[in-house]
């Protein structure tokens, strides 16, 4: 009888592997225990416009155009809560099919791709046109839940065609409150906070992002660090990641545009106002939003190296991280 029990497990255990081996894909092949609890994953890294940007001929482009990048694209956050088998995103880009795709295979439980729930931070191209193939000229979605502020709202619903959107009921949008947490699940929770930046249509937003163990921050885009009304350093010891505007390497990479009219904290001026971190807290910083410029894209760069030997994360398409 002890015998048969042990083959009875073995055959048992190897049907295991087998249903894990078929339902496997990228993401799911590293993953731990952990991460398939509640996890985010990197949808895309760069700036709003992509890569290659149009009418570019620097070197950063090159070849682009010819042979497209899979893993270029615009910057974008994915959020998995296994326990209640449901799916969320942080802004919608002009990627967004290739990116909800992505996050669907890198759910086991997820039968569509579609979300359950897309979280806008500011109307700039890159972080809300993706909204469009939720229209009927694409998959027609129904009411899929588009959370933003007061100001983002009322400029997706009375703007064409955005505001088919609504009248054709593809999307629900979800009031948000600044500093006011939208509970998830009992177990995940999402904040929006106010950051200064070109705000011509709507009020930008970041976001904490609460999971039953860890805690993120997601800030794609602000102007500069100390004219947020938070201190960075302060908030960061109290997460355990920060997606951080990286746009820029340097204030020197354009060098043809007024970098006044476009200002973003460069990765130089964050690790500076960072500078007394330990190599422990510089670690909880995941570089992001690049643009197509950013030496930051190239991992053989002399400055990838210099920010990695520092103790700083460059973001890349599909990190996984356990919240």
């Amino acid at each position: 009888m002890r015998f048969l029990y042990l083959i009875l497990l073995l055959v048992f255990f190897s049907c295991q592997k087998k249903k894990i081996a078929k339902a496997s894909t990228p993401f799911e092949s590293s993953t731990s225990v952990e991460e398939l609890d509640v996890s985010l994953i990197l949808l895309g890294t760069l700036q709003d416009a992509g890569a290659p940007q149009i009418n570019c001929n620097k070197k950063c482009c090159q070849g682009l155009f010819e042979q497209a990048d899979l893993v270029r694209r615009v910057s974008s956050l994915g959020l998995l809560d296994f326990n209640t088998q449901k799916k969320y995103l942080f802004d919608a880009t002009p990627d967004i099919s290739k990116q909800l795709h992505a996050l669907k295979k890198a759910s086991p439980i997820a039968s569509s791709s579609i979300v359950d729930g897309i979280f806008l931070t500011h109307a700039h191209i890159g972080h809300y046109t993706g909204l469009m193939y939720l229209g009927k000229e694409a998959v027609n979605a129904t009411e899929v839940s588009v959370f933003a502020m007061p100001k983002m709202s009322s400029f997706i619903s009375n703007n064409g065609p955005w505001s088919q959107l609504v009248t054709n009921r593809n999307i629900a949008l979800q009031p948000l409150v600044a500093n006011q947490a939208i509970s998830l699940s009992p177990r995940l929770q999402v904040t929006p906070f106010l950051v200064p930046h070109r705000d011509e249509y709507s009020e930008t937003v970041g976001y904490l992002i609460e999971g039953p163990h860890k805690k993120a921050l997601f800030i794609p885009d602000i102007d500069k660090w100390n004219r947020w009304e938070l201190n960075l350093a302060t908030e960061l010891k109290k997460v355990d990641y920060a997606f951080l505007d990286a746009t820029f390497y340097s204030a020197k990479e354009l060098g043809n545009r007024d970098m006044s009219q476009i200002p973003h904290p460069s990765v130089l001026e964050t690790i500076q106002t960072l500078k007394d971190f330990s190599m422990e807290e510089r670690a909880k910083v995941i570089f992001t939003h690049f643009n197509h410029t950013n030496p930051l894209l190239d991992n053989a760069s002399e400055a990838t190296k210099k920010v990695l030997a520092l103790g700083f994360q460059i973001g890349r398409i599909h990190d996984r991280f356990p919240l």
